[in-house]
């Protein structure tokens, strides 16, 4: 499937499903598993496909995004704390190589709970600090609430973006 049919299918499935689309979308790429549908455009596209550009539609598509992502990651999490290392690599869907995870390893061991907020608050690094942080036994109400401020400050970046380039349009 090209990116211009991925697209395709995306937008349709906003046009037609909406918000429910958007949440179940963010569930999985919390939770890593479509790498294909990175929030730097979905949440742009679902602002143009789902809103009249209100500030408080606006902050519904944020605010749908952060649970969705959040419950996403926090599945993962949950199971990179309880399965571990060894366990978790064995599952073919865990697309994240060792030696790629191995920097936000280093990530979190230098900086902790503030690595989650962090690495969900920057482009292409959303997430990675989701298993480290499992692994290390990391207290979930931590990690649940560093993954919401991080996804909430990148979701509303994305969000501000987007107004201002459909203003300039």
């Amino acid at each position: 499937m090209s990116f211009t049919d991925l697209s395709a299918f995306v937008e349709g499935l906003l046009l037609e499903y909406g918000y429910a689309a958007l949440f179940g979308i963010f569930v999985l790429e919390g939770a890593m598993l479509l790498y294909f549908a990175p929030s730097e455009s979905l949440v742009p596209g679902a602002i143009y496909f789902l809103t009249n550009h209100t500030p408080l539609e606006i902050a519904v598509v944020v605010g749908v995004a952060a649970v969705g992502a959040t419950i996403g990651q926090t599945a993962l999490f949950l199971l990179a704390k309880r399965w571990g290392r060894d366990r978790l690599f064995e599952h073919r869907w865990v697309r994240v190589s060792e030696d790629r995870l191995g920097r936000f390893d280093r990530w979190f061991d230098r900086w902790g709970t503030l690595s989650v907020v962090v690495s969900n608050a920057l482009p292409f690094t959303r997430g990675m600090c989701t298993i480290p942080a499992g692994f290390a036994r990391l207290n979930t109400r931590r990690f649940v609430v560093g993954s919401v401020i991080g996804t909430i400050v990148f979701e509303s970046a994305l969000a501000v973006l987007t107004v201002s380039t459909l203003q300039i349009l």
